[in-house]
């Protein structure tokens, strides 16, 4: 990331006035613990896995093929020292390549941005993609979700010393950068319909548009935010509480796919046994300082 000094004091303390969680300064993932969970998670038997198309053709090529992302510090990391992916979203996709091909299961990576993932679905070039990938109407027309596994809402970053944006009411005519493809331009249409929009194509690209204050915002959802600053941005803040409705982040599949009931049956059964609470907290909990273990979604 390009915002790399660590949390001024004064931002900090300004977050914890608004109620937010005190954030972690760039604390790193706990690996061992990431990985030994995932090497504990359930296997499905033969017949579970037999039961669907989706997950039987997994199987019989031994491999998963994941679209995701590489560049999310809470939810899908890439450590170019080991190869491996950390982080929330890449905890699920693992233990749900080993849920379906075992010990030892093989995950084929394929990056994906807001603007990409319905169509490597289309295209039939990944088997699922997870990347905190919220779950549309529109959305719900090309492809097939599963879950929801998290929720969020939308939130707003600022530079550290920008008082003049407090919240998303202090949005009006001002410069507003978001990603396309993703649900922040509709948000932005109905809770800061004033704003002056700005579309970015990536995460990064936002994120360093207002580091070089080219924008005066940025809005998206709340926990890729909290994620920037889990990274130790220290020039920029959270302005305000979440907003807007709920964001139900899904896992897509290929419009059909019987994989759904499948992946849903998986997602039920890590809540159950307490491995999706341990993941948040590893993944999550322990790099913003958060200690209440949110509630999972209810899984339709």
């Amino acid at each position: 990331m390009s915002m790399k000094t660590i949390l001024k004091s004064a931002a900090l303390a300004l977050a914890v006035a608004a109620g937010a969680p005190a954030l972690a300064q760039g604390t790193p993932i706990n690996a061992p613990a990431f990985d030994a969970l995932v090497a504990q998670g359930p296997v499905a038997d033969a017949a579970t896995v037999a039961s669907s198309t989706w997950a039987s053709k997994i199987r019989q090529a031994g491999t998963l093929r994941l679209g995701g992302t590489q560049t999310s510090n809470l939810f899908s990391l890439l450590n170019e020292k080991d190869g491996r992916l950390r982080g929330f979203d890449a905890g699920v996709a693992q233990l749900l390549a080993r849920y379906i091909l075992g010990p030892g299961a093989q995950v084929q990576f394929t990056q994906v941005t807001s603007s990409t993932r319905e169509q490597v679905l289309i295209n039939n070039q990944v088997d699922l993609v997870l990347a905190t990938y919220s779950i549309t109407p529109a959305r719900a027309e090309k492809v097939a979700f599963a879950g929801p596994y998290f929720t969020s809402q939308a939130g707003v970053l600022v530079k550290a010393n920008n008082n003049a944006i407090r919240s998303h009411n202090d949005l009006a005519g001002k410069k507003v950068a978001t990603q396309a493809g993703s649900t922040g331009p509709a948000i932005l249409a109905q809770h800061a319909p004033k704003a002056v929009v700005q579309e970015f194509q990536t995460h990064q690209e936002a994120l360093d548009a207002l580091r070089q204050r080219r924008v005066d915002a940025y809005v998206t959802d709340h926990t890729l935010l909290l994620n920037a600053l889990s990274l130790g941005t220290g020039d920029a803040k959270l302005a305000g509480a979440p907003f807007g409705a709920q964001d139900l982040y899904g896992i897509g599949l290929a419009k059909g796919s019987d994989g759904v009931a499948f992946v849903n049956a998986f997602l039920k059964k890590i809540q159950a046994d307490g491995t999706w609470a341990r993941l948040w907290t590893i993944a999550i909990g322990q790099r913003t300082g958060s200690t209440a273990v949110p509630t999972p979604p209810a899984i339709p």
